[in-house]
């Protein structure tokens, strides 16, 4: 466990853009939001994948929707958490950690948001080592893992569940046709994992690999 440094959020949105080789949608408005996090005094802890107790609760977070929208209907850190939240709530526990589905793009910086607001470390690790554009594309859904319950939110305050879906993919159709209903872009807190699942199907030191990229640039 290390704290994120504010010098390491501007290389971290640069190695997230770069990973994301030209998907995910831009870093920028979750970068400026990071930045007035720190300034306010948040600080964010970076965890270890490894250093996850097996039945510890991973939430999997990610904006959903057309990259283009949501430089124009701008989310922020509280909708971020929101859909964390609607989840806790649903399973009756608390997590341990947060996460992001991908490191690709404006997903990258997504779990810090989170982090700041509900004052739990992210976890080291994506489960896509890049951005692509489906849930079925995870490494989660390669592991052939629970692919439900899924949370959405806006910032107007619409908020549903996905409780049970047949397939990765029909999580994928189902949840991003609610996605379009609200304007083409929400945010999730996808399947729960535990830390068993992370440590097993996780791609692991994602954040840290972005980092350093930015870095070098």
């Amino acid at each position: 466990m290390r704290e994120i440094g504010e010098h390491e959020i501007e290389p971290l949105a640069i190695g997230a853009w770069i990973l994301g080789t030209g998907g995910g949608g831009s870093p920028y408005l979750n970068y400026l939001n990071l930045r007035k996090l720190y300034a306010q005094g948040h600080r964010i802890s970076l965890m270890d994948p490894m250093d996850l107790k097996d039945d510890d609760l991973v939430a999997v977070v990610s904006n959903m929707g057309a990259p283009l929208v949501g430089q124009e209907r701008l989310n922020d850190p509280a909708t971020a958490a929101r859909a964390v939240e609607m989840m806790e709530e649903y399973l009756g526990r608390k997590f341990r950690a947060v996460m992001s589905v991908e490191i690709g793009g404006g997903n990258g910086l997504q779990p810090l948001l989170v982090a700041a607001q509900m004052r739990v470390p992210v976890v080291d690790a994506d489960a896509m080592g890049r951005a692509y554009p489906e849930a079925q594309m995870t490494s989660f859904a390669i592991g052939d893992l629970p692919m439900y319950p899924l949370s959405l939110c806006d910032v107007r305050g619409h908020e549903s569940f996905v409780t049970k879906v047949t397939t990765w993919k029909w999580m994928e159709r189902i949840s991003r046709k609610i996605c379009v209903e609200v304007g083409s872009i929400a945010s999730t807190c996808k399947a729960p994992r535990s830390g068993k699942e992370v440590k097993q199907w996780g791609i692991h030191y994602t954040t840290t690999k972005a980092i350093r990229i930015g870095e070098a640039v």
